[in-house]
């Protein structure tokens, strides 16, 4: 038997791009949810001492236990409370949580490195605490925490195959049903490795240049 059957690659090949197409899709979402939470989280923790603890106490939990495990949780314990939600919203949900408490510390650090005289000067002229959040904060903080942000996209991206534990095929789901079905496993592997290398990798290379041009925190 062949090592490499091209006939065979070709056969599955439309069933790993259908499962690239929902590894995308998990990533954009989860994706959506980690920026916008976690600048959320980040904004929370500058704010009343006691919600800055809660919120803390929240990022650290959550960055110091597997994402596999609130996956399961996610998926497996919310139904003994009543909440039963489709898997692939759990997946989102669960990437987009996780990441989110990691974006918030990468916004903090933006948030930290916009000069102190910036606060000094907003409220010397008064400002409402929104105004100075969306006029002077944010618009120099966000741009210099893109590059890092991008990293996590690509991390996020190589994490969603852990989705498989709750019957979520992705590319790499769709490798492995191949493989079961076919008992051939170099092809759709192979493959599924060579679809986020040629993704990750051109994304790895726009971020590292976003880095040299607006630097990184």
């Amino acid at each position: 038997m062949a090592v490499w059957d091209w006939e065979y690659a070709f056969s599955i090949l439309p069933a790993l791009v259908q499962g690239l197409g929902l590894t995308l899709v998990a990533t954009v979402l989860g994706s959506i949810i980690a920026m916008l939470l976690g600048l959320v989280f980040a904004v929370l923790q500058r704010g009343p001492r006691v919600v800055a603890i809660i919120v803390r106490w929240f990022v650290e939990f959550v960055r110091s236990t597997p994402l596999l495990v609130q996956i399961f949780f996610l998926y497996f314990g919310l139904p003994t409370l009543g909440v039963v939600l489709p898997a692939l919203v759990v997946g989102v949900i669960a990437l987009g949580v996780h990441y989110a408490c990691y974006t918030s510390e990468v916004y903090r650090a933006g948030i930290e490195a916009v000069p102190r005289g910036q606060w000094e000067a907003a409220t010397a002229l008064s400002l409402p605490p929104s105004r100075v959040w969306t006029g002077v904060v944010l618009p120099q903080a966000i741009p210099r925490v893109i590059p890092a942000l991008g990293n996590y996209v690509i991390s996020m991206f190589k994490e969603v195959p852990l989705l498989i534990g709750v019957g979520i095929l992705d590319v790499v789901g769709r490798a492995q049903e191949a493989g079961d079905t076919y008992f051939r496993y170099v092809e759709p592997y192979t493959m599924a490795g060579l679809f986020f290398l040629l993704l990750s990798y051109p994304a790895s290379l726009l971020v590292r240049r976003l880095e040299r041009r607006v630097g990184t925190i």
